[in-house]
C-alpha cells in the first residue's frame, strides 16, 4: 500500500462498476468516492469497499472532481473514473513513480474499448490522459464536461496502460450522448459564440468525417462506425441545443 497516495473518483449510479475500481485501487492509502444522488447501491458498494465516500451536489465535471481533490489528504492524487482499471503492473509503476519523484505529474496511456471492442484508432488511441499529480501542483479546470487536469510543474509518461470501458451497450452510449451535449450545449451558449441551424449539422457531418476517416475510425470495424456515429450525433446535439436556447431567449 502506498500510504501518500489518494484515489479520488467521482461517480453517480455506478453500482455496476464502483466494486471493480475500488478493488483494482486497494495499493492506494486512502480511497475517496464523491457521489451525488445515486439511486442504486454505488453508495453501500463503496462502502462496503473501505472508501470514504461523500455526497455532493453536482455542478459539472470540473468542479465535482475538484471538490473531490479538496478531501484529499496524500502528497499525491491518482484521479480514476468508475469504468477504469488501473492494473497491477500499472500499479506498481505508479508506486516507482511516487518514489523517485522525477516529475511532478505523469500521463497514463489509456486503452479504451467501445461495445466489446479495444479502440485501437477512431481517435482514441494513443490517448495519453494526466491523472497522476503531486497534491498542490495541479487542479481540474471547471469546465461542465470534458475537464483536464492543470499542471504547474514537470510532466513525464507511464508506459502500463490503464483499462477503459467506456461503453459496453449501445443504450449507454445514446444516455452518454444526451447528458454530454447538453452539457456542451450550456458552454457553448456561456462562451456567447454564434450558433445557426446549420451548425449541428455542419459540425455533426465534420466530426463523423473526421473519425472515421481523417483517424481511421474505419479501421476499427463496425464498431468504429457505431463511435463515428455516436460522436457526431454528439456534435450535432451540442449545437442544436445550443441553437435552440439562444432562439428561445
Amino acid at each position: 500500500m502506498v500510504p501518500q497516495l489518494s484515489a479520488i473518483i467521482i461517480a453517480r449510479n455506478e453500482a455496476r462498476n464502483i466494486g471493480d475500481c475500488l478493488d483494482a485501487l486497494s495499493f492506494c492509502g486512502e480511497r475517496i468516492v464523491v457521489e451525488n444522488g445515486s439511486s442504486d447501491d454505488t453508495v453501500k458498494i463503496a462502502t462496503e469497499k473501505g472508501a470514504r465516500v461523500v455526497s455532493h451536489v453536482w455542478e459539472g465535471f470540473g468542479a465535482q472532481k475538484n471538490y473531490a481533490l479538496s478531501l484529499a489528504t496524500g502528497e499525491w492524487v491518482l484521479s480514476i473514473d468508475a469504468d477504469e482499471r488501473v492494473s497491477p503492473t500499472l500499479a506498481k509503476e505508479i508506486e516507482a513513480a511516487i518514489s523517485s519523484s522525477r516529475a511532478d505529474a505523469y500521463e497514463i496511456l489509456r486503452v479504451s474499448s467501445f461495445l466489446g471492442r479495444d479502440m485501437g484508432k477512431s481517435g482514441l488511441f494513443p490517448d495519453y490522459v494526466l491523472r497522476l499529480f503531486r497534491r498542490g501542483k495541479a487542479r481540474f479546470t471547471n469546465d461542465l464536461v470534458h475537464e483536464r487536469v492543470v499542471c504547474d510543474g514537470s510532466v513525464a509518461k507511464l508506459t502500463a496502460p490503464l483499462r477503459h470501458d467506456a461503453v459496453n451497450r449501445l443504450e449507454d452510449a445514446v444516455g452518454r450522448i444526451n447528458r454530454y451535449s447538453t452539457d456542451s450545449a450550456a458552454m457553448l451558449v456561456a462562451s456567447g459564440r454564434r450558433v445557426t441551424f446549420a451548425s449541428g449539422i455542419t459540425h455533426g457531418l465534420w466530426t463523423f468525417f473526421r473519425v472515421y476517416v481523417l483517424r481511421l475510425g474505419f479501421l476499427d470495424g463496425k464498431e468504429g462506425f457505431l463511435l463515428a456515429v455516436a460522436n457526431a450525433e454528439g456534435s450535432y446535439y451540442r449545437y442544436m441545443k445550443a441553437w435552440l436556447a439562444g432562439r428561445s431567449k
